[in-house]
């Protein structure tokens, strides 16, 4: 099947708006790109895990970051919002691993380092790459 959101008259459009819209709610594009990453790789879609790291990597992310963004928690190279978001990133992803899907404590990690505005833009990136993984992995986009 080619991609639905293409086939849909004004769902491809509506996507790239809200897209631009988190970009430009002010949080910062590495940790933005870092947190789609992320998303990506425990979706294991493909196409946008490779689509993630080259935005992470215009948005300034070093090789040693994109190398371990797997094993972040194991590793030196993320600063403490970058872990905040990582963590929000997984727990928003795998909400059904889990009776409490986005424990109280990773919000407050987050809520420490991003404000409620950067927050609401994470959310909305974390859910909008949850939605494309999810339509490129349906319908095997490549």
């Amino acid at each position: 099947m080619p991609n639905p959101a293409a086939m849909v008259p004004g769902v491809l459009e509506g996507l790239t708006a809200l897209e631009a819209a988190v970009a430009a709610a002010g949080i910062d594009g590495r940790l933005l790109a870092l947190s789609r990453l992320r998303a990506s790789q425990i979706n294991g879609c493909g196409p946008d895990v490779a689509a993630a790291a080259r935005r992470a990597r215009e948005q300034g992310a070093t090789g040693d970051q994109l190398d371990t963004v797997a094993a972040w928690r194991e590793t030196p190279w993320f600063s403490a919002p970058e872990r905040a978001a990582l963590a929000l990133t997984e727990a928003v992803t795998r909400v059904a691993d889990r009776a409490d899907p986005v424990p109280d404590r990773v919000w407050d990690v987050a809520a420490t380092h991003l404000d409620q505005k950067e927050l609401a833009a994470l959310l909305v990136g974390i859910a909008l790459t949850n939605a494309a993984n999810r339509i490129s992995t349906s319908t095997r986009q490549h």
